[in-house]
């Protein structure tokens, strides 16, 4: 039996209909499956951060975001790193052995917790509930701090207290030392943060 112009007219129909409903199909999930791909801001936030460290002169601080995070790049003073031994027995973890492989790498497992002793490059996030100490350079008896201070950080939150290598002093809420972040220098001038010779 023999298909009839007008059974053939109606399957062009079907066929053609069909056709336009998948090509409008795969328009609308194109959208959304390329919405599960990261977005450039994304991808952004996890890439390595480049920073010029020759403007920062003894005893300041630079802050700059990695992954959402600040990280300082303090450089210390002489005088600040020869306090570092004499804060030894009033630490919690004063060689960073606690959780070293996450907090501390291997290159910064050392009593400054650095590549070059004179550059603390740290995450600015305290380990008790997530808040940013504050700068406490200066030396000596100030509010909320020992008499016998030698510079550091302040967490103003629950009042916890890290020295200038990011080490948290003993019986204070954040349980463990300030994170040391993947990092490399690739002058005297200019460090790499996110990326480190073993990546």
């Amino acid at each position: 039996m023999s298909a009839t112009p007008a059974d053939t007219s109606k399957r062009t129909w079907i066929i053609a209909s069909g056709c336009m409903g998948a090509a409008g199909g795969l328009a609308a999930a194109v959208p959304f499956v390329s919405s599960f791909q990261p977005s450039e801001r994304a991808k952004a936030a996890g890439a390595a951060v480049e920073v010029d460290i020759g403007a920062l002169k003894p005893g300041e601080k630079l802050t700059v975001e990695w992954r959402g995070k600040p990280v300082w790049i303090v450089r210390r003073t002489p005088e600040q790193l020869a306090a570092l031994p004499a804060n030894d027995g009033l630490l919690a973890d004063p060689n960073s052995k606690r959780k070293p492989d996450e907090l501390t790498p291997e290159y910064a497992r050392n009593e400054a917790r650095s590549i070059k002793p004179e550059y603390l490059v740290a995450v600015g996030i305290c380990s008790h509930l997530g808040c940013s100490p504050s700068d406490k350079f200066q030396a000596g008896a100030q509010p909320s701090l020992p008499s016998d201070w030698k510079g550091g950080f302040l967490c103003p939150c629950h009042g916890s207290t890290f020295d200038m290598a990011g080490r948290v002093f003993k019986n204070k809420p954040a349980p463990d030392n300030l994170e040391i972040p993947p990092h490399m220098y690739l002058s005297d001038t200019r460090l790499i943060i996110g990326e480190d010779k073993k990546a």
